[in-house]
């Protein structure tokens, strides 16, 4: 039943944001959309109340154990896996740029290790080494910049999830941004005499590739290494056996989940800025009078700037 209030409070308000037009059409999604917040804690309540009554006496202490594992992997995983959701509508690089990061790391810092390994890196996990964790950055930096420098040239990768009124359905094709677009570079004078170019034509998207990437080898491992903590609390080797010699699913993604959050932060903080077609949506569901007031205070403001004289005069 939690698991069910957190996919609707999650997913319902990632439906309200992406798909703001087609919500606003029909009635019952409105009414849904409009008091979604209110709906889910209602709900969150009933399962509250219902857990207090179902309380039986020499089973309390089992029954809040179960209660708090319920909250602690509803945060973890389901939290976690709705930031995956929000890094979709994105565009598709940046799920697949981290996600193949990760996966790389994963694998170059075991070569590395297998072939060079001296020095352990950590007690959790006996078989990692220092010659695998620094091996393993530089590999996953130079696979990030290549990944990016094929990925950004394809729309299908780049352009984010978008719902067309107009032909009522979704698309996935837009105008590249600027960081999908080749920049010109100026190269170092440090460097200059090393590779012998003075300037250097890449996608800005690369050079948020080295950030990804650097998270991907130097944060992520900890992903897995708090999962073999995790293990060894239990005594188990791995968390299932799916894939032979390899564990099982969630041995997979020990990382993935550490990964996805921290490409939502990077996002949010850095790459997203305001989207002119989202306030629209919004400004055009406001009553006439707000709308009107909108306009003159616009109006004004542009006037001050000096902006919309000249485009009068223009």
């Amino acid at each position: 039943y939690f698991l069910l209030c957190a996919n609707y409070f999650f997913y319902g308000e990632t439906v309200t944001d992406y798909f703001f037009t087609l919500v606003q059409r029909e009635e019952p999604l409105r009414i849904l959309s409009k008091y979604h917040r209110f709906i889910s804690f209602a709900l969150y309540l009933t399962g509250f109340c219902m857990f207090v009554l179902s309380l039986v006496k020499k089973h309390y202490r089992l029954q809040f154990y179960m209660f708090g594992w319920t909250h602690v992997t509803l945060l973890i995983v389901v939290t976690q896996s709705h930031l995956i959701i929000h890094n979709l509508f994105e565009g598709m690089i940046w799920f697949i740029v981290p996600i193949s990061c990760v996966i790389c790391n994963d694998i170059m810092a075991y070569m590395f290790g297998f072939f060079f390994g001296r020095t352990p890196l950590i007690k959790l996990s006996p078989k990692k080494t220092w010659e695998g964790f620094i091996g393993g950055f530089f590999a996953t930096v130079l696979f990030g910049l290549l990944l990016s420098y094929v990925m950004s040239g394809y729309r299908c990768f780049t352009c984010p999830v978008e719902f067309n009124s107009d032909t009522n359905s979704f698309t996935v094709d837009c105008e590249p941004s600027e960081l999908f677009q080749l920049q010109e570079y100026n190269i170092p004078l440090v460097l200059q005499s090393v590779v012998g170019w003075k300037t250097l034509r890449m996608f800005p998207f690369q050079i948020h590739s080295i950030a990804l990437s650097t998270f991907a080898s130097l944060i992520g491992p900890f992903g897995g290494f708090f999962a073999s903590g995790f293990k060894r609390a239990f005594k188990i080797k791995d968390f299932a056996n799916t894939i032979p010699g390899h564990g099982g699913i969630m041995d997979r993604f020990d990382c993935q989940y550490l990964m996805a959050t921290f490409v939502n932060v990077y996002i949010a903080s850095f790459i997203r800025g305001p989207n002119p077609s989202k306030l629209m949506q919004q400004f055009l569901t406001l009553r006439p009078e707000q709308q009107l007031h909108i306009f003159n205070t616009l109006k004004a403001h542009l006037v001050d700037k000096g902006i919309l004289g000249s485009l009068e005069d223009a």
